[in-house]
């Protein structure tokens, strides 16, 4: 049962299903592709680093979704909106920490230069990441920039 559950529920995680109607913003995913293309992180690990980076670089255009994260997954709902943002992003971190990943570039052994390899990756192909194709190569650096 627990198998069958376990399935059920990456199926419709992974399918699609979920996110009709609904903008959705893979950047982290990407930017973690690259990571892991470049230097062999595996991409959980690569999520563990970038996520945290791409909630705070973003956190003014995505301030009612970290809000409503924060108050659904966080239980966080005392405080001004600024500072429950900041816990959102830091209860994040800390439950990466908490299953042994690294959250920093650093930590994990990359060098100083990884924010501009991957922006050089990610331009070289033209990309356009997020849900509003605004993240190319110079924010991506800025993400892993906050990461180090």
């Amino acid at each position: 049962d627990a198998r069958a559950n376990l399935m059920w529920c990456a199926t419709h995680g992974l399918n699609g299903l979920l996110g009709c109607g609904v903008p959705g913003d893979w950047s982290t995913h990407m930017i973690g592709h690259e990571l892991t293309a470049e230097y062999g992180l595996d991409h959980a690990r690569s999520l563990a680093i970038v996520l945290p980076g791409v909630m705070q670089y973003k956190r003014s255009q995505k301030r009612e979704r970290l809000l409503q994260y924060g108050q659904r997954v966080w239980g966080i709902d005392a405080g001004d909106e600024e500072s429950r943002i900041d816990e959102a992003i830091a209860r994040t971190e800390a439950f990466f920490r908490s299953l042994g990943f690294a959250t920093r570039l650093s930590e994990s052994g990359l060098p100083a230069e990884a924010p501009q390899v991957i922006e050089r990756r990610l331009d070289s192909r033209g990309a356009q990441l997020g849900e509003h194709k605004d993240i190319r190569g110079p924010q991506a650096r800025e993400i892993l920039s906050l990461r180090i």
